[in-house]
């Protein structure tokens, strides 16, 4: 390559690299936006909404489209809970809420279960050039790290989460919850 008014030049093409940036650009957006074009679905026309909150005969027809092998038909609730009136909200509003919770509560045990294996890793067990708390002991099982973590960090963590669990209820709103 030789140099053209400070520009490179190829002896091949005696036009400048530098005229080249723009489609190179539009080269490298391109190969890089196109995986991620291939998990769009193309649009297809208008979306249909459909209501999840519903009340006692919306969830026996769910289960009455859907069967199980579980052995027993209709719903499964044991407790009860679908004749409750949670607050004096009415029946639709509390099975809301049971869905909500049920939902809410089963994404937090799977980042539980996946926090539970990072702490069992070397990276974070293993030793550490700067140790994380006052009394860090490595090597350790995640049951054993809690039992380490000083009272004032544990009152920490769960004020956090109790402030993160009362903003995702709501507190503050205006009393809509569902």
């Amino acid at each position: 390559l030789s140099s053209h008014r400070g520009l490179c030049t190829n002896p091949v093409h005696p036009r400048p690299l530098l005229l080249h940036i723009p489609t190179m650009q539009k080269l490298l957006v391109a190969l890089a936006l196109a995986p991620a074009s291939g998990l769009v679905a193309p649009l297809t026309g208008k979306a249909t909404l459909s209501k999840v909150a519903g009340g006692k005969a919306d969830l026996e027809a769910l289960c009455a489209e859907n069967p199980t092998a579980l052995g027993f038909e209709g719903i499964w609730d044991p407790l009860g809970c679908a004749d409750y009136d949670f607050w004096g909200l009415g029946n639709d509003a509390t099975i809301g809420y049971l869905r909500h919770a049920e939902i809410k509560h089963g994404r937090i045990a799977m980042a539980g279960f996946l926090g539970f294996l990072a702490q069992s890793t070397p990276l974070v067990a293993g030793e550490h050039a700067i140790l994380p708390y006052r009394g860090y002991v490595p090597d350790v099982t995640p049951q054993e790290q809690w039992a380490n973590i000083p009272l004032i960090g544990k009152l920490q963590i769960l004020t956090l989460v109790g402030a993160l669990e009362s903003y995702g209820e709501g507190a503050g709103s205006d009393g809509s919850y569902t």
